[in-house]
């Protein structure tokens, strides 16, 4: 515009029409590697204000792609007819309706919205202050008798965490002081419509892992030790070879990580902004000794280049150490620090925006260790905790428990773990589920007795 320079006329190449898809791919692929450059460009400058406005734009794309997300999820619901889709549940017909009083929603927005029929809404309001088990509209809260208190509470829990198998919320509600058997959890599981997030989907540990090689006799006996990443944006794909961004920061986060065997608690880990050498890793595993007061006799780890090579080797001779070397599918070799990256990026870092700042990706990582060491029960230690293996604590699964069956017999066994009734039998109580640091997808779980 306004300039006497003649036009480029740029032929478009032969058949460039078959190729439109490819090209809108590679075109979002290229405009999201722009972005997270400059994103992280921008959480690395000094400038808060920068840094603000780039943590804002991140969120606000993230708020798009979820809604893009809804969409793609909407238009298939909406092919089928009403009568055929699933039905909400009596508590979900309740929150629909909380929700629609908190945005303030007319009934067409609500119906349209859930895609349900907005004379079934306008029924559902007609009906809210019904009581009874089969009432429609239901509130999540404790009812009075003993069969369907215990339901509801072990449900409730089902639905704050839905990452959590039957195993899992036996160990938690075991540590909270009511003792239920795994399959008791399940058959309370079983008797409501299933949902998506039900426990066949859950990631679970595995069993213990039983080495021929090197058996961990005490806390700091044998060590693990492994490299993970950790994207930024929740992946690492590209449409273009090789397919894949590069494996460093801004594009992801290295992280190594300590583990001790006997006690599955992690000892140590670092965040690095690439992949690390071998004298990097050495230095870790030094800090980690420090820390601890305490070196292992054995370190396992894989056949990475940071591992098998000479100078990690004569180190751990220096160190008094005896390196083991393991490979990942065989048995009894890495896969209990395998299983915990895994169980790490499942419950920890795919549910949080993974932050671009070192700082504040290590703070993140410090939470959730915090969590897995003294509030996670491991299904490996039979319910314990690694901090109460390695500290070796009490656990809380063998303090006194509730007992709410109000002529349960006090010399009658419990669910394992055995342990006492605390005070007299029917105890009422309610369940309280805490979030350390705030952090939704790190729970604690009580039960406090009801007045």
């Amino acid at each position: 515009m306004g300039s006497d320079r003649p036009e480029l006329d740029i032929p478009l190449p032969r058949g460039w029409t078959r190729h439109v898809k490819s090209a809108v791919l590679h075109a979002v692929s290229l405009a999201a590697t722009a972005l997270i450059l400059a994103r992280g460009r921008a959480a690395g400058g000094r400038s808060t204000r920068q840094r603000l406005i780039a943590e804002l734009d991140r969120m606000d794309t993230e708020v798009a792609m979820l809604k893009e997300e809804l969409a793609i999820k909407d238009g298939r619901w909406n092919r089928l007819p009403p009568r055929r889709r699933p039905f909400y549940t009596p508590i979900q017909r309740m929150r629909i309706l909380q929700l629609k009083a908190a945005r303030g929603w007319s009934s067409e927005q609500t119906a349209r919205t859930f895609m349900i029929n907005e004379q079934t809404l306008r029924s559902w309001m007609r009906r809210v202050d019904e009581e009874g088990e089969g009432s429609l509209i239901q509130i999540p809260q404790p009812v009075n008798r003993f069969p369907e208190f215990v339901r509801h509470l072990v449900r409730q829990l089902s639905t704050l965490l839905p990452g959590a198998g039957k195993v899992r919320i036996a160990q938690m509600l075991a540590r909270a002081g009511l003792h239920l058997g795994a399959t008791t959890v399940h058959r309370i599981l079983k008797e409501r419509v299933p949902i998506p997030e039900d426990e066949a989907g859950v990631l679970t540990d595995s069993p213990e892992i039983k080495t021929t090689v090197v058996t961990a006799k005490c806390p700091d006996h044998v060590w693990h030790v492994d490299l993970t990443t950790v994207p930024t944006c929740g992946g690492f794909w590209v449409p273009w070879p090789p397919h894949a961004w590069p494996q460093t920061w801004p594009f992801c986060w290295w992280i190594a990580v300590v583990i001790d065997h006997f006690s599955r608690a992690v000892v140590g880990f670092a965040v690095v902004l690439k992949a690390p050498t071998s004298a990097e890793i050495q230095h870790f595993i030094e800090r980690a000794i420090d820390q601890v007061g305490a070196g292992p006799k054995y370190i396992v780890s894989d056949k990475g280049n940071q591992f098998w090579c000479r100078s990690y080797k004569q180190w751990c001779e220096r160190r008094q150490i005896r390196p083991r070397f393991g490979a990942v599918g065989k048995h009894g070799s890495i896969a209990l620090i395998e299983r915990f990256i895994r169980s790490m990026k499942s419950e920890g870092t795919r549910r949080i925006l993974v932050p671009f700042t070192l700082d504040a990706m290590r703070r993140e990582l410090i939470i959730y260790l915090a969590w897995y060491n003294e509030h996670r029960p491991n299904q490996a230690l039979n319910g314990l905790t690694p901090h109460e293996v390695y500290e070796g604590r009490r656990p809380a699964n063998a303090m006194p428990r509730l007992e709410p069956r109000p002529k349960w017999p006090a010399s009658s066994r419990c669910a394992s773990p055995p342990a006492r009734i605390r005070g007299s039998c029917g105890a009422r109580f309610s369940l309280v589920v805490g979030y350390l640091e705030g952090r939704r997808h790190l729970p604690i779980v009580e039960l406090r007795r009801a007045a």
